[in-house]
């Protein structure tokens, strides 16, 4: 057995469910999800990387999956025929595994998003990278991540019903007596 084979037994054992939760995100059906588990899965253990911990394979199996799913959306004919097929779809909230926390609707709304839009939001808020980190990942630039982040994050807003900017409070500052003194 190589040195990577209980590396990725661990993984799979360990972290299958969220990978797969985490394509769900990504995939335009469950079964598009499993492939994409594993294909990253493939592609990240049939190459020469090197992993120290079971943490590091993760992180490099979950870009993988991104990766793979907007190398998936550039292949396709066209986008068009993605929306058409997603629209058909009757209950995905249903037949997709569970999302560790991420609401139905959002996943939802997560589908009607372009595959770049949607893997910008994904590891910009639910996997917290930065910016850069998001660019290297996705292999874009940096303004690229910036405006599908932010397209994306309307487009949620929108389909959401989030007014995030009409809820805002203005800020007032308030004299204290510690600020008086200073």
């Amino acid at each position: 057995m190589g040195r990577w084979e209980p590396l990725l037994e661990t993984l799979v054992r360990e972290r299958y469910a969220r990978l797969l939760a985490r394509a769900a995100l990504v995939a335009a059906t469950p079964a598009e999800a499993e492939d994409l588990v594993q294909d990253a899965l493939v592609a990240t253990f049939g190459g020469r990387a090197r992993f120290g911990s079971v943490e590091q394979a993760e992180q490099y199996v979950r870009r993988a999956i991104v990766s793979r799913s907007i190398d998936r959306a550039r292949s396709r004919t066209s986008e068009r025929r993605a929306v058409e097929r997603l629209a058909g779809r009757t209950d995905a909230a249903a037949a997709e595994p569970a999302l560790a926390g991420v609401d139905r609707d959002l996943v939802a709304a997560l589908h009607l998003l372009g595959p770049r839009e949607r893997a910008c939001v994904v590891l910009r808020h639910l996997d917290d990278l930065s910016v850069a980190q998001t660019a290297a990942a996705l292999r874009l630039s940096d303004g690229a991540v910036k405006r599908y982040t932010s397209d994306g994050l309307a487009l949620l807003a929108a389909h959401l019903g989030a007014t995030a900017d009409a809820d805002r409070t203005p800020v007032r500052l308030v004299r204290t007596e510690s600020t008086r003194d200073a």
